[in-house]
């Protein structure tokens, strides 16, 4: 019994180990989406020559599968016993096509738009399927592995520092192979950078599998009450907390979605710089400074609870964004995105701990732990952004004559197209947000409560269990 017990300590106690082991799943999981965001729609619209609208359509037809494939996945992950655990076999099994179909994302024939289209569509689609089993799987494992709030600031602290470190990889280094990202005849330096990239990937997951995973005996017996895909979708949405969560999370991520995908061209005709390398030294100063901030938004969580800091994060982003609808040199381009690192860090800090005391809530209520399914629809959200992203792109790009790309036409009123993008329309989705979060359940007080609820709740599941 007390070697049990000793070994159930083991498994209870934070670690900064354990905590970076784990956070590698999360540096492969953003380096492959936000090299993905951030050069998708430049590639195959600026290079590839794709239409705008077929573009958004394509996006539109991919929500529609995530709309199931996120859920879903996660729901069978949930409902899912093996001698392996829950989420292990889903991880293996989503990552070598996942690294593999990468590079294929930048192979596209050249020609017909049709035939673009077709090849744009099913392998945004295809890679998709595998990024969610792989996404949606390491995720689910930060509530069971961390389980108070002490210890997902701590590990939150070390994960996002990771996922910074990630975020500036994702955005510098297809500078060093692409010198500019619009320009056609970089087709092929597209494909070696996400031959690397998948390279990297398979190093750092490859660790992440070997060392950084952790499931408690105490849900192994979860899966056999899990609901069926329907229930649990009831389930979720039921939860009141969960849906101001998502709507919180959709208004941040879209300002995550927007800036990568529109700052290459922004970059081009707003700031007037040709060097992709400084394009990306843009975006990198902001998640510098978001790596500096990160340590303040921990005690900020701790201080406040992560109800005020989701709302601290969104006034925030806000503010850091307004300079940018008006600023026309690079010098103030890296102050500014440097100041917007502020906001940056606080939106990677919330989201995972405000989820994690809504899945803890939602045991206390249902009996079980269903974390992918949890992370499956915030998965599906989160994606959702992008098809919002390229429809007000599309709705701008229309609008001042840019459905092709034609950088010999531009105006002023081009300029303020890019200019709203990067701040009007972030910051409409960001007020709603803000509505949606100060109206959120989850106070400080509450989160406390769930968590010494499920803490208690998981020493009766384990005993049962011995």
């Amino acid at each position: 019994m007390n070697v049990k017990n000793n070994k159930n300590r083991k498994i209870n106690e934070y670690t900064t180990k354990k905590a970076i082991f784990y956070s590698l799943a999360g540096f492969t999981d953003v380096v492959l989406f936000q090299f993905f965001s951030f050069l998708i729609f430049t590639f195959y619209y600026a290079v590839i020559g794709l239409n705008v609208n077929l573009i958004t359509i394509g996006f539109i037809i991919w929500s529609f599968w995530n709309a199931i494939n996120d859920p879903l996945l996660g729901t069978i992950s949930d409902k899912t016993s093996t001698r392996w655990g829950r989420r292990l076999p889903y991880i293996i099994v989503g990552i070598i096509p996942l690294l593999i179909i990468n590079i294929f994302l930048w192979t596209p024939p050249i020609g017909d738009q049709i035939i673009i289209f077709l090849y744009f569509l099913i392998i945004i689609i295809t890679w998709e399927f595998f990024y969610t089993m792989w996404s949606v799987n390491q995720t689910a494992l930060f509530p069971e592995m961390f389980r108070n709030l002490e210890q997902r600031a701590k590990a939150n602290t070390i994960i996002q520092f990771f996922q910074i470190c990630s975020l500036m990889i994702a955005f510098i280094l297809p500078s060093f192979f692409i010198p500019k990202y619009d320009d056609p005849q970089y087709y092929q330096n597209y494909i070696f950078a996400a031959i690397f990239i998948s390279i990297l990937c398979s190093v750092s997951a490859t660790i992440f599998i070997k060392f950084g995973i952790e499931e408690r005996k105490e849900f192994s017996k979860d899966p056999e009450n899990a609901p069926s895909f329907l229930t649990a979708l009831k389930y979720t949405f039921k939860n009141k907390a969960f849906r101001h969560h998502i709507v919180g999370t959709f208004s941040v991520w879209f300002v995550f979605g927007m800036i990568p995908t529109i700052l290459p061209l922004y970059g081009s005709f707003v700031l007037k710089i040709d060097d992709s390398l400084i394009l990306s030294l843009f975006l990198a100063i902001g998640f510098i400074s978001a790596a500096i901030f990160i340590f303040f938004w921990q005690h900020v969580v701790k201080k406040i609870g992560i109800k005020k800091a989701f709302i601290a994060t969104i006034v925030i982003l806000i503010f850091n964004l307004v300079p940018f609808m008006f600023i026309s040199r690079a010098f103030f381009a890296f102050i500014f995105f440097f100041l917007l690192g502020i906001g940056l860090a606080g939106a990677l800090f919330v989201r995972d701990v405000n989820i994690s005391a809504i899945i803890d809530q939602d045991e206390l209520i249902n009996g079980i732990r269903r974390e992918a399914g949890f992370y499956g629809i915030n998965g599906f959200i989160a994606k959702l952004t992008n098809v919002a992203v390229f429809l007000c792109i599309a709705l701008v790009f229309n609008s001042v004559g840019w459905a092709i790309f034609d950088p010999l036409g531009t105006s002023e009123q081009t300029i303020f197209g890019l200019r709203s993008l990067f701040f009007i329309f972030p910051a409409i989705f960001l007020l709603i947000g803000l509505i949606a979060m100060i109206k959120s359940p989850l106070t400080k007080e509450i989160y406390n409560e769930i968590t010494e609820k499920a803490k208690k709740l998981h020493e009766l599941k384990r005993k049962k269990i011995e």
